[in-house]
């Protein structure tokens, strides 16, 4: 049997990635999505996870590239100059394995963000983390303790097979992450199930992040194996106020297009691949 949650990064980012992963969820087969609990659009998305109860929302552990819920100046190894949380996963880790990032600020800040998404009333069904941070090790034994005294039982594991490529053509760098992200993730495996954390049996959406069109969705649509699988997209609208926002070079249009797609559904139909969210991953 084949399940799949097809979980949309983000929410509560910007309103036009919130609108971007409502109408995929209303239209398409978005199942599931993340908060990004200090996000400039975070009380637009908690209420439209209110208005779209089918939809299920995780947190989104941030800890680069937005603002901190926290004071900068009480996590100041998590924060830059402009009081905002370091640019990106290259920054970080560079940081991180010099020593320079104290744990208890990690710890007090997915805290805090925690906080901040039951505060705007959201019901969590798990937690995965921006630019997949989570599975660290060391910052992973936060997450886990989080998750237990919070209740929740169910982890994104970002561990896409190294060989797999769903058709996109990404340069050789991306694929060097890749490898390096899920030689962590699969460290972090381990951890996790001691722990009885769940997560989906197989990943897919690392490399072609931010560039999931419709031929990639397709075909990793096509390469889903048995079990339970998540795939990662990124939708939005209006890319031009996104891209005036985001450096990312992102597809968010192509991404919405690609999760709406009408040869999606009958794909999905024809092979009888049931889509569940993160709240029936432990359902037979």
């Amino acid at each position: 049997m084949k399940r799949l949650i097809v979980n949309a990064d983000d929410f509560g980012l910007h309103t036009e990635v919130n609108q971007g992963i409502i109408e995929g969820h209303r239209t398409g087969c978005i199942t599931s999505t993340s908060l990004i609990a200090a996000g400039a659009a975070a009380e637009e998305a908690a209420q439209l996870a209110r208005e779209n109860p089918d939809l299920g929302v995780g947190l989104h552990l941030t800890l680069v590239a937005e603002r901190p819920v926290l004071p900068p100046e009480t996590i100041p190894s998590l924060t830059g100059p402009d009081g905002r949380l370091w640019p990106d996963h290259g920054v970080f880790i560079k940081r991180f394995v010099s020593g320079r990032i104290c744990l208890d600020e990690v710890r007090a800040e997915c805290a805090a963000q925690l906080e901040r998404a039951r505060a705007l009333g959201v019901s969590l069904t798990h937690f995965d983390s921006h630019q997949h941070l989570h599975v660290l090790p060391g910052i992973l034994d936060i997450v886990i303790r989080l998750a237990k005294k919070a209740g929740i039982t169910k982890l994104r594991l970002p561990a896409e097979d190294v060989f797999f490529t769903g058709g996109y053509g990404a340069p050789l760098a991306r694929h060097i992450a890749k490898s390096g992200l899920t030689f962590c993730a699969r460290l972090a495996a381990g951890r996790m199930a001691r722990a009885g954390l769940l997560s989906p049996d197989h990943f897919f959406g690392m490399l072609a992040g931010g560039h999931m069109y419709e031929v990639n969705f397709l075909s990793i649509l096509a390469a889903l194996p048995e079990g339970t699988s998540e795939i990662m997209v990124h939708p939005g609208r209006n890319r031009k106020v996104l891209e005036a926002v985001y450096h990312w070079g992102y597809h968010w249009e192509d991404e919405l297009a690609a999760v709406t797609s009408e040869k999606g559904r009958r794909f999905l139909e024809q092979n009888q691949i049931k889509l569940i969210s993160f709240k029936e991953l432990d359902d037979e």
